[in-house]
């Protein structure tokens, strides 16, 4: 592709907000491969106060077009680029409103533009807005996305782990076995960007979403994806759980058992 410039700086040392451990990110990287064999290179976002502090970060293209967020988000999942951006690099408000780049004004909360096109009414349209998941306006002016492993955000707000359900299902798991909680999560249908990054950045949970119509269009998000979005420090968290399961026999890629053979002898190896 040539619709990006590349500016180099110094690599800088990744630490961890929140719990005071220090992440391994290549090595967090190679766990997660390991125990997923994830097909789509784990991703950081982090939101910045100014354009300069973004584009201060280590190897960073901009954008020279006009794209989504989908787009810049598939620059850093897909062509492993460091990318940053500011909200006239964006299509329309409503990629910069989910990113708290544009304001939750009267025109975007009317959903005037999704009437006729995703939703029946107006009424409907303005109800979709409304449900969005969007950081609070005015806090920042630019975001950037970069590879994990690459350790250039210092250290990213979330993560972006993209998997097919048999992955994520043993990731959420992960996330469970130690500490139990019931996840609950919505789905906005289209614009479901504020069910994952837009829900994690605000919330600081993680957010599991089922990938919209525009993130296969334009983000090259494949058929068989969905996506978690989630605060930094819950990796190693989800790593420790899959490794317990691991030992246990219970593993990606999950074996199929075969449907008519006599469940009991399978089951009998986790559960006695």
């Amino acid at each position: 592709m040539t619709d990006a410039t590349n500016t180099s700086g110094t690599e800088q040392a990744v630490r961890l907000t929140g719990p005071n451990t220090p992440i391994d990110w290549p090595s967090l990287v190679d766990d997660l491969n390991r125990l997923l064999r994830l097909r789509t290179t784990p991703i950081g976002m982090k939101m910045f106060s100014t354009a300069e502090e973004m584009e201060a970060i280590p190897k960073i293209r901009r954008p020279k077009d006009i794209h989504t967020t989908d787009q810049i988000v598939g620059m850093a999942s897909r062509l492993n680029w460091t990318v940053g951006i500011t909200n006239d690099d964006l299509v329309g408000a409503q990629c910069g409103a989910v990113l708290g780049l544009h304001p939750r004004d009267d025109d975007w909360l009317s959903g005037s533009r999704m009437k006729g096109v995703w939703f029946e009414t107006i009424e409907d349209s303005a109800a979709h807005q409304e449900a969005m998941h969007t950081v609070p306006f005015g806090l920042y002016q630019a975001m950037a996305v970069s590879p994990l492993a690459t350790a250039r955000l210092d250290p990213p707000d979330i993560c972006l782990i993209y998997a097919t359900p048999a992955q994520m299902i043993l990731l959420i798991n992960g996330l469970q076995w130690s500490g139990y909680k019931n996840f609950e999560w919505g789905c906005v249908g289209e614009s479901a960007c504020a069910d994952s990054w837009g829900r994690a950045l605000k919330l600081r949970e993680p957010s599991v979403s089922i990938p919209c119509f525009a993130e296969r269009r334009y983000g090259g998000v494949q058929d068989d994806e969905l996506l978690m979005a989630t605060p930094p420090e819950f990796l190693p968290k989800a790593i420790a759980g899959l490794e317990a399961l691991s030992r246990n026999g219970l593993r990606y890629p999950i074996p199929n058992y075969g449907v008519q053979n006599d469940a009991r002898a399978g089951l009998g190896v986790s559960y006695g």
